[in-house]
């Protein structure tokens, strides 16, 4: 349970409630206060939470949570009063974070949070923590351009609201909440997000630059290297595949995460850059999603140029499997639903070898076609995947998203997740090294003796 008093070095706030109240349009102010309420209440969910910016909360720990707080050191041209104040307090030690919330359609102010900067820094608080719906690929990846590029010294993270959401619904799913009375808060939680009033919502539509850009591409344009609007896809793109992975984590009780380059996990500038050139190159824009236990990386790519959406996975081919026709039927065996419309396997052969590809219908009706023409080789990969055209709904800002919402999870529901990697078997005990004396020095030196004979 948090404390009621407040620290000496606040001159103003109240302990986050439950039940705040508040006026009925401050939607921001009551939906803040009651995550922050449970974030102190619900021992699994504040750890969660607070480990995700680096913060290892056990049972020796003292959470407490504030709203609307001010402070007796506040410069005089501060005169923001952020949303909340988080304290965990662990034997002597302490750690503090400002929140700045947001909550509908309205975005994060990068010199507000600047601001938050200086005054954390006046007051010896660890970090500003900014919750929207905008969305982050990692809490320490921030949505806003300008806060990544600030020199401050004093980090923020983001948390988006779906990502406190899926939070909720994965302890509850997992049961992993042990006492009773904070399973049902949790709850509680997860029910009051959902609702339209909490203002809490995923990402839904793609900004105007997309259709530009799609018009530019269809009529044989080039991207320009510093494409405004390019750039501007991107981050859009990298919010949606982040709430791609929030939606299948939710679908599938375990934590979905975008794979990314190590290249690009602590530069996003060279990340942003080298994805507008592949988009620039391949008008293709895409995401690697990992699902815990999965056969492989879940391959998300959007055409431009096709207007097309392709969804699937890379498997090995089983090496026990001496010709093609055997290990095309090994695959086609773990396809087992009846609908195979739009479900394509591209062979990866060895060297310089094209791939090739073949849709599913037609290699069950005839598993021989995989051979043509590469009958002295046999592929060493197999890329599944669901492939479908949108025409017109590609273009459209808030389509593109609800067909992209559609198809992922359809792929993996009804694909990704019927899919087993080839494992090599273990090695075999020899028909004549049966026994420990078989492969004795005495033995072996008879074999030795006996070789060639």
């Amino acid at each position: 349970m948090g404390s009621e008093q407040l620290p000496d070095y606040l001159k103003q706030g109240e302990a986050a409630r439950l039940f705040p109240v508040l006026s009925t349009t401050s939607k921001e102010g009551r939906t803040t206060s009651i995550v922050l309420a449970c974030l102190c209440k619900i021992d699994e969910f504040g750890a969660r939470l607070l480990s995700s910016v680096g913060q290892r909360v056990g049972a020796r720990a003292n959470v407490d949570t504030y709203t609307e707080v001010v402070f007796h050191k506040q410069s005089a041209g501060i005169k923001d009063r952020p949303d909340g104040l988080i304290v965990v307090r662990i034997g002597s030690r302490e750690w503090r974070a400002l929140i700045e919330a947001k909550v509908g359609n309205t975005e994060l102010d990068a010199d507000q949070i600047e601001r938050y900067r200086v005054l954390a820094k006046e007051n010896s608080i660890d970090c500003v923590i900014t919750l929207s719906n905008q969305f982050a690929t990692s809490p320490d990846s921030h949505p806003v351009e300008q806060v990544r590029k600030s020199r401050s010294r004093v980090p923020v993270y983001h948390w988006s609201w779906m990502h406190i959401l899926t939070t909720a619904d994965l302890l509850i799913s997992g049961e992993q909440v042990a006492d009773v009375d904070q399973l049902v808060l949790l709850n509680e939680l997860r029910r009051f997000l959902t609702h339209e009033s909490a203002g809490v919502k995923g990402f839904d539509r793609m900004p105007k630059e997309w259709t530009e850009l799609n018009k530019l591409v269809s009529s044989g344009g080039a991207i320009p290297a510093k494409s405004l609007p390019a750039q501007t896809v991107l981050e859009s793109w990298h919010q949606e595949t982040r709430d791609l992975s929030m939606i299948l984590s939710r679908m599938t009780g375990n934590v979905v995460t975008e794979k990314i380059p190590r290249k690009h996990v602590g530069d996003p500038a060279q990340r942003q850059k080298d994805e507008l050139s592949q988009l620039r190159e391949s008008h293709c824009i895409s995401c690697n999603l990992m699902v815990p236990d999965a056969a492989a990386p879940i391959n998300v790519s959007a055409d431009l140029a096709r207007r097309s959406l392709d969804v699937g996975m890379t498997l090995k081919a089983p090496e026990d499997k001496k010709s093609t026709k055997a290990r095309v039927n090994w695959l086609l065996r773990q396809l087992k639903q009846e609908n195979v419309d739009g479900l394509f396997i591209r062979l990866l052969w060895p060297g310089a070898s094209e791939a090739t590809q073949y849709s599913v219908e037609d290699l069950r009706v005839d598993p021989d076609l995989a051979a043509g023409g590469k009958e002295h080789l046999t592929p060493h990969g197999f890329h599944v995947f669901l492939s479908e055209r949108l025409g017109a709904k590609f273009t459209q800002q808030t389509n593109f998203v609800s067909e992209l919402e559609r198809i992922v999870p359809k792929f993996y529901g009804e694909t990704g997740a019927q899919l087993a990697a080839w494992v090599k078997r273990a090695p075999q005990v020899k028909s004549d090294r049966t026994r420990g004396q078989d492969v004795s020095p005495s033995a072996l030196s008879e074999d030795a003796e006996e070789f060639g004979n």
